[in-house]
């Protein structure tokens, strides 16, 4: 990507709610130019979606779950696609889980990794069980690593702002 689209993204990142005009004095262009910049990381699905992130534990959650599975080995490839296939179309169609994230992955001996926020302990537990009744899915290698989203404490929260700075180091490397 070119500096001048990193840093319109990074903009973005940081508070997609401003105007192009705005943008455009942050970044020192012209209005047009972030209109036509803007629309076509829209279309090449760079920018995804504007959305904002809440304090979830001010909406009613107490947990925010990192949950690691382990796929069961004995699946063959043909298995493994209509597995992969069944579960992209379920993510599709359930706009109502506390699931935000769900990919696969490699690492500490699992495939896979689910982040979830949830409203208590009993909640992450019934989240856990319906996991594993997936019939792909090791249901004596799921774990989870918990976060109490009421502790006093807060290292780094979740939020784009810091990725954003991020993103401007990627055309310098």
């Amino acid at each position: 990507m070119k500096d001048t689209e990193l840093r319109l993204v990074s903009e973005l990142m940081k508070d997609s709610r401003r105007s192009d005009r705005e943008l455009a004095k942050v970044l020192g262009i012209s209005q047009p130019t972030v209109t036509r910049l803007r629309t076509r990381l829209e279309k090449e699905g760079v920018i995804k979606e504007y959305t904002m992130i809440p304090d979830f534990s001010k909406l009613g959650y107490t947990i925010m779950a990192l949950t690691f599975i382990e796929h069961r080995k004995e699946l063959d490839p043909k298995e493994k696609d209509e597995i992969v296939r069944m579960g992209v179309e379920r993510a599709r169609q359930e706009d109502t889980t506390e699931t935000i994230m769900a990919e696969r992955g490699m690492g500490l001996g699992y495939d896979a990794v689910v982040i979830s926020y949830q409203k208590d302990y009993s909640s992450h537990v019934n989240h856990i069980n319906t996991l594993k009744q997936f019939s792909h899915m090791n249901p004596s290698n799921v774990q989870s690593s918990l976060i109490n989203l009421e502790d006093k404490v807060h290292y780094r929260p979740l939020t784009l702002s810091t990725i954003a700075k991020h993103v401007l180091t990627l055309k310098k490397e």
